[in-house]
């Protein structure tokens, strides 16, 4: 049949009320569905470009579309509904014996479908689930967005800070040579005291810098065949922990294994996060073993140490973002809380897993595992 065009309900027109577009052939069927859903606001369409058409103006909480109409079908409108606006939400009316029908739905990513003949009562439950959806989606994408401008701002104050920083560094190490003579040591201590806080803020810069790059990309994999071997290598000999901790023996046990297919920046990522904690969390002296190793369906990395340990009580808590441990209850912890946050996203990202065990005052093994690719 032919479309009827817009049509608003009685409900009234108050902007807390939820808009409903309905969208279907038959002028019976859209009416039907209107008056299941007295209290919200009721849109309607007779086929898919003139439901596009009233979607594009805006205000649309929920669409309830057939499948079969002329000009543009229900998935079609689908298709283009989501490119739109990927957090829409669309409900499609179908018999339950169209199965490629369903199947094509789910594909271009349908909320939900009521089969025909209509049961209203199932309808008006289908449509208030869909609002809630439709909700948490909204919710969800002003987190993400809210994400995106706190990435976007980590690394505006991570380049404005950095320059500033390394001049003051350059210019205390300059005043501290020059000091090497005097007799007043006092001064000489203040004044190497300053020059080492300089230092931890150009480090704290530098990882505001690293983080708001992998928080820019934490979605997605950049896949590519590595060796792990050397990422640990890598990461091993780049690591200020570890250079600054002379005393502790490391010990590296790192089997051959297969190159994995791994984004090479969020597993070296990983690497160094857990190798810098590993250092971070252990007295001067000790030791730190980093193992490699393979199973018949993983790589496997495991990193020991004989630190601090973590308590029963925060080791639940560890990969929360802004979460930090402080072992010696100093308050003083440095660093941001978020490397084991985004160690483990990465490491699921792959399909893997990252876990835990400690015992408090014996020291802390991180277990690392990456499923080997199927080529």
């Amino acid at each position: 049949m032919a479309a009827t065009g817009f049509h608003t309900s009685l409900a009234g027109t108050d902007s807390q009320e939820k808009s409903i577009l309905i969208v279907d052939d038959e002028a019976i069927i859209r009416d039907l569905c209107s008056k299941a859903l007295k209290g919200y606001r009721i849109l309607q369409a007779g086929d898919g470009d003139e439901a596009l058409s009233l979607f594009e103006q805006g205000g649309v909480d929920v669409i309830l579309t057939d499948v079969m109409m002329p000009r543009m079908n229900g998935i079609d409108l689908l298709k283009r509904v989501k490119e739109i606006d990927p957090t829409s939400v669309v409900i499609i009316m179908t018999g339950f014996a169209e199965k490629e029908v369903i199947l094509n739905a789910l594909k271009a990513d349908a909320d939900d479908f009521i089969p025909k003949p209509l049961n209203l009562l199932q309808l008006k439950t289908a449509v208030d689930k869909a609002l809630v959806k439709k909700q948490l989606k909204d919710e969800l994408a002003s987190l993400r967005s809210l994400d995106r401008l706190k990435t976007n701002f980590l690394s505006l104050v991570s380049h404005k800070f950095r320059t500033p920083i390394t001049s003051i560094s350059l210019f205390l190490q300059n005043l501290i040579d020059g000091l090497c003579e005097s007799k007043d040591e006092a001064f000489r201590q203040n004044i190497q005291l300053i020059y080492k806080e300089s230092l931890y803020l150009e480090r704290l810069v530098a990882e505001l810098l690293t983080f708001s790059r992998v928080m820019a990309n934490s979605e997605g994999l950049r896949l590519e065949r590595c060796d792990l071997a050397n990422l640990i290598m890598q990461a091993m000999t780049g690591s200020k922990e570890v250079t600054g901790k002379p005393g502790i023996q490391t010990n590296l046990d790192l089997m051959p294994a297969v190159p994995v297919r791994v984004d090479r920046e969020k597993i070296a990522f990983v690497i160094k996060q857990v190798i810098d904690n590993a250092y971070k969390f252990s007295d001067d002296a000790g030791s730190v073993t980093v193992s490699l190793r393979q199973d018949p369906e993983h790589v496997i990395i495991q990193v020991t140490d004989e630190g601090a340990g973590i308590s029963p009580e925060e080791l639940p808590k560890i990969f929360e973002k802004f979460y930090q441990i402080d072992p010696a209850h100093t308050g003083q912890v440095r660093g941001f809380g978020l490397g084991l946050y985004y160690a483990r996203e990465f490491v699921r990202l792959h399909g893997g897993t990252i876990s835990v065990d400690s015992d408090p005052g014996k020291g802390t093994r991180v277990t690392i595992s990456i499923p080997l690719s199927e080529e």
